[in-house]
């Protein structure tokens, strides 16, 4: 099992959610967080000043997935989040160890 995180711009959520669910992909968690990378913000003008932001929106994205549905999830992602402008955002893939669905106590594959 693998956990994919991404970190997408926030208004190509649905996109994405719409894409995986294409490819059998059902659940997902998704968190609004703030973050820069390689960007470290932006400035803007309000009210005739300037001033800097350095912690710009995006959305992450976490899925656990069996090993044989990742490469196709980070393919997905990729190809539907990218805009190909500074800021589209990452995709990490991470081991994960052990699953366990609470309310039946299933485990690996079949908890998740």
């Amino acid at each position: 099992m693998k956990k994919v995180e991404a970190i997408i711009k926030p208004f190509k959520l649905e996109e994405v959610k719409d894409a995986l669910g294409e490819i059998g992909i059902e659940g997902m968690t998704v968190t609004e967080v703030k973050g820069f990378g390689r960007q470290k913000g932006h400035t803007e003008i309000y009210r005739g000043s300037e001033y800097t932001v350095d912690f710009l929106p995006k959305i992450k994205i976490e899925l656990v997935l069996p090993d044989n549905l990742v490469e196709s999830a980070v393919a997905t992602i990729v190809k539907t989040a990218k805009t190909g402008k500074i800021g589209d955002g990452k995709v990490f893939v991470l081991q994960v160890e052990q699953a366990v669905r609470i309310r039946t106590e299933e485990k690996g594959d079949q908890a998740i």
